[in-house]
């Protein structure tokens, strides 16, 4: 899923609140498993309902009188098993958990080890939530309303749309059919393979579509309702359409040469082909999120896919490009392997969320998005995991309900982070080859976070796990402070420690008592900012590192490129130092970004804000316009002491409510 930008507001916010408590929740029992779905829908537009008939192949495994299943705002008809060469057995009884979104199907005598049919009959809601399967309202050319039927499964809705085994691991194939008015476009993960009169009503006819690899339920998806749609093929030979409301065809040309450009630059990179025939690309009126992966037929809103080629703006191509980039790497990461269990989705959604700015800067190198994406998601991962009531990227999660209130823009936007920041510790090549190993290991089947590190770490003979670990499992991040002497002539000896930043301020305490991090760091000399002189690994609290043929008039500067997911506190001499480099532009824009925000990010208590506005104002004086410069400043410290009172207050009400619950009487003041 790409989340849109108005999440990444509201998740902000979220982030300053507690979480709720965890639900106990047992996963689906092993007994019985799918291995293909034989899944018959058939939606009513005009009463908002749907029939369905499924019949399943399944091993049971154990002796059992009982198959347990997703099931959700579903009312099962009838229900039977076929064993394999036997006679069909009756179920008893449907015993309806609501809570947990399941039921239970009773059967009179044992269902014996073996393979066997599971055939269900039931019916449910075109329901009005955007999740399962829904209806979303469209208006047509001359203004009448009317409804489409869409689906949105992740995390775990595709049990309300027909009864399954609704967890990722549990992967099985899809023959799907679908039965819908004949003068709608019906869509779904693979391509049509037949289209014939129903039967019963003249009206309608039965769409079938090929059958799907082995994918999990999450990932099924089926669209009814009127399109228009551009085509191409990609370079390797994949058909690529982009469907859009009617009469706006032209507004899917963008998203398809995007889409057009992305699958080739992705067969490449994972060095694993696209595995299916054909991708389409769907606006869809009314929907939750920015984007859905959905393999082989990608659900977008309007916005993130549409593009007006006379009014639109480029920051809406340029997002657009990112949607799009972001839902195809997917196709690989994501769907041919998926996570064992929600736990590791932050992985799957940090990857999509990294490589979508690879993949644009490789279609679009004129769009210069990695300043963007340090200017917004970088940014943003740091200025919340500054907080004390941050949370770690990788949380565990129970019951799939705690997905949506875990995952917000610390997941999202540090996930991107410190990808970005493996990728550029590990190298590209040793990256790339890492990556292919995964793919190629684990497609069609389930990985966790830890799988993904093995195989790096055997392309790259690094320490994945242990430095990935520290950035995953921990909440936070560190400040690294750095100090310089020139000895020898040409020889420069950096002193470098590690301590966790916190926007409230330093804390107290010793080296030994704080957390620590293995920090990749880069270090680069004004010979040439653009290039790494050096990398370390900095693996305990504090190091020194001696850097070779650096004359005494240069500067040095760590984290070329902004990179590493760190905030920097140089000392004033090599900030001094850095000045000339301002100037003349010699800096990359990137890096006068990263410093300006550092500099910025230090004023974290009044008794300090002198001394950091004196250290900034020699930075910014460093470029022209001074006056401009000088209101720019002003304005941004009064917003700072602003944030600060802010988060002093928020701080005090969390004391005092946390008092409260503790059964203390407290005066609400501040």
């Amino acid at each position: 899923i790409k989340q849109t930008p108005s999440f990444k507001l509201v998740s902000s916010v979220s982030t300053l609140f507690s979480m709720p408590e965890r639900r106990p929740f047992v996963r689906l029992p092993t007994d019985v498993y799918p291995v293909n779905y034989g899944l018959r829908l058939k939606p009513d537009l005009i009463d908002f309902t749907f029939e369905g008939k499924l019949e399943a192949a399944v091993e049971v495994t154990q002796g059992t009188n009982q198959i347990v299943m997703n099931c959700a705002d579903i009312d099962i008809i009838t229900a039977s098993f076929v064993p394999e060469g036997g006679e069909e057995i009756n179920a008893t009884g449907f015993n309806y958990q609501n809570e947990d979104e399941k039921v239970t199907l009773c059967f009179p005598s044992t269902l014996q080890k073996g393979s066997g049919s599971l055939k269900i009959d039931f019916v449910g809601e075109l329901n009005d939530k955007m999740k399962g399967f829904y209806r979303s309202k469209y208006m047509t050319p001359s203004g009448e309303i009317r409804y489409a039927a869409v689906t949105q499964f992740e995390a775990t809705d595709a049990r309300r749309a027909f009864p399954c085994w609704d967890e990722p691991a549990i992967k099985a194939t899809f023959d799907i059919t679908l039965i819908v008015p004949k003068d709608r476009i019906s869509l779904s993960n693979m391509n049509v393979v037949d289209r014939k009169p129903y039967p019963e009503d003249h009206s309608l006819v039965e769409v079938t579509f090929a059958t799907t690899p082995i994918m999990s339920t999450y990932l099924v998806a089926f669209v009814i309702g009127e399109y228009d749609f551009v085509e191409s093929q990609s370079s390797d030979g994949v058909t690529v359409r982009v469907y859009t409301p009617v009469g706006k065809a032209e507004q899917g040309r963008f998203a398809l040469e995007v889409a057009t450009k992305t699958l080739p630059f992705y067969k490449d990179y994972f060095r694993v082909p696209y595995p299916l025939p054909k991708i389409d690309l769907i606006a869809i009126a009314d929907f939750a999120a920015g984007a859905m992966e959905n393999w082989g037929l990608v659900t977008y809103r309007e916005t993130a896919l549409l593009i007006d080629p006379k009014n639109s703006c480029a920051s809406s191509r340029q997002w657009v490009a990112l949607v799009v980039g972001h839902e195809l790497a997917h196709q690989w990461f994501g769907n041919l392997v998926t996570m064992e269990w929600w736990t590791h989705l932050w992985l799957n959604e940090g990857f999509a969320s990294w490589i979508e700015y690879l993949c644009v800067d490789h279609c679009f190198p004129e769009y210069d998005i990695w300043t963007q994406f340090v200017s917004a998601d970088y940014t943003r991962a740091l200025d919340l995991d500054a907080l004390d009531n941050s949370h770690p990227i990788e949380v565990d999660v129970g019951h799939p309900s705690e997905v949506d209130e875990i995952f917000d823009a610390i997941s999202y936007s540090k996930g991107a982070s410190v990808i970005r920041m493996l990728h550029n510790y590990i190298g590209d090549e040793d990256f790339r080859m890492g990556m292919n190993a995964y793919l190629l290991k684990f497609q069609h089947k389930n990985a966790s976070t830890e799988d993904l590190w093995e195989c790096l770490e055997q392309a790259s003979g690094k320490p994945i796990a242990a430095v990935m670990n520290s950035w995953t499992k921990q909440m936070g991040f560190p400040i690294i402070v750095v100090d310089q002497e020139q000895v020898h002539g040409s020889d420069r000896v950096l002193k470098i420690s590690q301590k966790k930043f916190c926007a409230s301020g330093p804390r107290n305490g010793t080296y030994e008592n704080c957390p620590n991090w293995m920090v990749p760091i880069s270090i680069c000399t004004s010979e040439d900012p653009s290039c790494t002189k050096m990398k370390v690994l900095l693996d305990q609290p504090e190091t020194t590192v001696n850097i070779t043929n650096v004359a005494p008039d240069h500067w040095i500067k760590i984290n070329p490129g902004t990179v590493g997911f760190y905030r920097i506190q140089y000392s004033s001499a090599m900030l001094e130092s850095l000045l000339p480099g301002i100037r003349d532009l010699t800096l990359l824009p990137v890096d006068r970004l990263g410093l300006q925000n550092d500099l910025f990010s230090l004023l974290h208590k009044q008794a300090d804000m002198q001394e950091e506005k004196n250290r900034i104002e020699r930075v910014l004086g460093a470029i022209p316009a001074p006056d401009l410069i000088q209101r720019v400043l002003n304005f941004a410290l009064s917003v700072l002491t602003v944030i600060y009172t802010a988060l002093c207050i928020q701080c005090k009400l969390s004391k005092q409510l946390y008092s409260i619950k503790q059964g203390n009487s407290v005066p609400f003041s501040v």
